[in-house]
């Protein structure tokens, strides 16, 4: 068995003519761009590429698989080099019995089942081109079509406070949604961790995913996983959801959930602290607030069995949260290191701190051993390094 980094929830910003794809996503995320990024850069060995399903860029892969720049590999997943594309589509379900909108991941093994995808998508959305959009049909009959198509069904960080299974301040049960047996796995989302999801008994049977969810290329990999398979293709990563035939997720790499910007409560005006219990925020007393994702599954929390044993879930500072990394000292890492997967777990620290300033390099070490101190986040901002 083999190891890989893998990020699987990279949106599309823009087709290879400019038009939008996700609106709120940078206009350097092409796909050439992002192939070239994440295996370049961030020395990821399998991404998951969001989008997929828009005409556009599905002309944009065919381009690149007729100049023989991509292919198509046997057991599934298209390859750029040493790196593996698995295509994928966001989606939005809001319906009666979901009470959503929840966003869901659905990927596929060939470049031929996205298209089919795409074309079965036209009947159910209002425009194919852009990226999470409201699918009407349920998340049911969506999941079948996925599984008819050989794919796999992933909710997606299922507790942030918008778009997600959990997110509302209501109760709801995975299975009022969805066919339990049809979810491949869980994306947990950047507020979370694997103790906090494990608290929520119907979700024990599930393997856990940490994506970056990103909307520019530099967040590619703030979240990723390590995979244990014996090659780096659509069939290997089914399995190792599966936990079969001995590939796996051998550890998951997330945020701190206090960087997450969804972890604490906080008042919608202000984003200070915000007293439930009194029903208003500590600093400007203004009534309305965003629920934290902490709180959220405090609510949540069930008992009923215990999960299945889990991989690490080990608290990953991303390179860019270092307090003076900035482009210009991460550019000389790279130019020296190869990869931001090199400097973050292979590079010895004598090393790092021959290339930077020793304090950055220390603070990069803290980070590697999860000793930096952290403000939590919330209402949409990200936590910060506080302890330098």
């Amino acid at each position: 068995m083999r190891r890989f980094f893998a990020d699987l929830h990279i949106h599309i910003g823009r087709t290879f003519t400019g038009k939008p794809v996700k609106i709120t996503g940078a206009k350097s995320l092409t796909f050439t761009n992002i192939i070239r990024h994440a295996r370049n850069e961030k020395g990821l060995d399998i991404i998951g590429i969001i989008d997929c399903h828009s005409p556009e860029v599905i002309l944009e892969i065919e381009d690149l698989a007729q100049k023989g720049f991509v292919t198509e590999h046997k057991d599934g997943g298209l390859q750029y080099g040493d790196l593996t594309i698995i295509p994928g589509s966001e989606l939005e379900i809001y319906d009666d019995s979901c009470k959503g909108p929840i966003h869901v991941l659905c990927y596929f093994p060939t470049l031929s089942a996205m298209k089919d995808f795409s074309a079965w998508l036209t009947g159910y959305l209002k425009n194919i081109t852009l990226s999470s959009q409201r699918i009407y049909a349920s998340g049911r009959m969506l999941q079948e079509k996925v599984k008819e198509l050989d794919g796999l069904f992933i909710p997606a960080h299922v507790f942030t406070p918008f778009k997600s299974l959990f997110g509302k301040g209501v109760e709801r049960s995975l299975s009022e949604v969805f066919d339990p047996d049809l979810i491949d796995a869980i994306e947990l989302g950047l507020s979370a961790d694997t103790m906090m999801a494990d608290q929520i008994a119907e979700l024990h049977r599930y393997t856990f995913l940490t994506n970056s969810d990103a909307h520019s290329l530099k967040k590619i990999a703030r979240e990723y996983q390590v995979l244990e398979m014996e090659a780096p293709t659509f069939a290997d990563l089914h399995k190792a959801l599966a936990g079969k035939e001995k590939c796996r997720v051998k550890a998951n790499y997330g945020l701190d959930p206090l960087l997450g910007k969804y972890h604490q409560t906080v008042c919608s005006e202000c984003f200070g602290p915000f007293d439930e219990e009194k029903g208003k925020c500590r600093n400007c007393s203004h009534h309305k607030f965003i629920k934290g994702v902490a709180d959220r599954i405090s609510e949540l929390k069930s008992s009923g069995g215990l999960p299945v044993v889990r991989p690490p879930y080990i608290h990953q500072v991303p390179l860019e949260f270092i307090p003076g990394l900035g482009p210009k000292m991460l550019e000389k890492l790279l130019d020296h290191f190869g990869t931001e997967m090199a400097i973050l777990h292979d590079v010895p620290f004598s090393e790092i701190s021959k290339v930077i300033p020793e304090k950055t390099a220390m603070h990069i070490g803290k980070a590697r051993e999860g000793k930096l101190n952290l403000q939590a986040g919330g209402g949409g901002k990200y936590g910060r390094i506080v302890d330098l």
